[in-house]
């Protein structure tokens, strides 16, 4: 008897243990399913953006994502919930282009001219995304919720990291590197609103006109403590100082070595 109630216990912990796991599984697929259903989604919102500027309505993503809008809120709570997806993936966008231009081992101006031509290329290719994210009303917006201002952050952040282990290893003071990296990031993102509202020059122009600026800063500083850098030839630090993006999307300054 006893073996008997042994074997019944065994074998209903079997079921159960079964079906947990095809219970798990399932949960899994349906989670991947979503995620993806999600970020099919948000491409069709930056297909609807690019038509219909950034007034675009839900009516619009659904439209071009080929559903109705009760569809689209099965996966969006709402508006809120929608821009934030087009948050992230525009921050994924721009980092995609902006760290490897940062990290690319090449000579500082041609390093400096890279960087700002990821950052202009993406505003160039979405100017609606970027409208809607730099100029949304607050009220449209869930609380600390900022995109622009939260990008601009990071990047002035790893920058004054990087900036300053540059400054350490050519024996400067490495305290201007903070308001140095804000100045710089400002800078450049006022003079690319200025540019997707006027574009009164091309982009290569406005990529070189700022890139002469920057290097013309660094190399004024340098020279005040007798240091001279050739802005065609690469900086052996190059190795050493570089930018990482962070599972949560944000940049994290590293000295890994490349």
């Amino acid at each position: 008897m006893t073996n008997m109630a042994d074997r019944v216990n065994r074998s209903k912990r079997s079921r159960e243990s079964t079906s947990k796991s095809s219970g798990d599984a399932r949960r899994d697929r349906w989670r991947k399913h979503r995620i993806a259903r999600r970020a099919e989604f948000v491409d069709a919102a930056l297909r609807a953006l690019a038509e219909h500027g950034p007034d675009v309505g839900m009516e619009d993503v659904a439209a071009a994502a080929g559903v109705t809008k009760p569809v689209l809120y099965r996966h969006f709570e709402d508006k809120v919930d929608l821009y934030l997806a087009l948050g992230r993936r525009g921050t994924e966008i721009l980092f995609e282009r902006l760290i490897p231009a940062i990290n690319a081992e090449l000579a500082p101006v041609p390093r400096i001219r890279m960087a700002l031509d990821a950052f202009f290329s993406v505003i160039e290719e979405h100017p609606n995304l970027y409208r809607l994210l730099a100029h949304t009303p607050r009220a449209d917006r869930p609380v600390d919720a900022d995109v622009v201002a939260e990008d601009k952050e990071f990047i002035a952040t790893a920058i004054t990291s990087l900036l300053g282990d540059y400054m350490r290893m050519l024996n400067l003071d490495s305290g201007a590197a903070e308001p140095w990296a804000y100045g710089i990031v400002g800078m450049v993102q006022n003079t690319g609103e200025w540019w997707l509202d006027k574009r009164t020059m091309s982009r290569d122009s406005v990529v070189e006109y700022l890139t002469q600026i920057i290097w013309a800063a660094i190399d004024g500083l340098t020279r005040q403590h007798g240091i001279v850098l050739d802005p065609d030839k690469p900086l052996d630090a190059n190795r050493v100082v570089r930018l990482t993006a962070t599972p949560g999307g944000s940049l994290d300054p590293t000295g890994e070595p490349s």
